[in-house]
């Protein structure tokens, strides 16, 4: 159930603020988070996840644990 509700927020914040999710990330796991450079489509997959994550955290809601 916890799970389930941090991957729906983590879902939902990805979906609305992809670029600051993505960012925030980048710089827990760069040693120079300033000096990364992305590629404009990994704003647009970080969006993607958001939608499978909220999708699959509403769909395992229902099933009735």
């Amino acid at each position: 159930m916890a799970l389930r509700l941090v991957l729906l927020v983590l879902g939902v914040l990805e979906l609305l603020r992809p670029r600051k999710v993505v960012d925030f990330w980048m710089g827990m796991a760069a040693t120079n988070g300033d000096d990364v450079d992305l590629r404009p489509w990994v704003y647009s997959a970080a969006r993607v996840e958001g939608a499978l994550l909220v999708l699959w955290a509403l769909r395992r809601g229902r099933g009735g644990e």
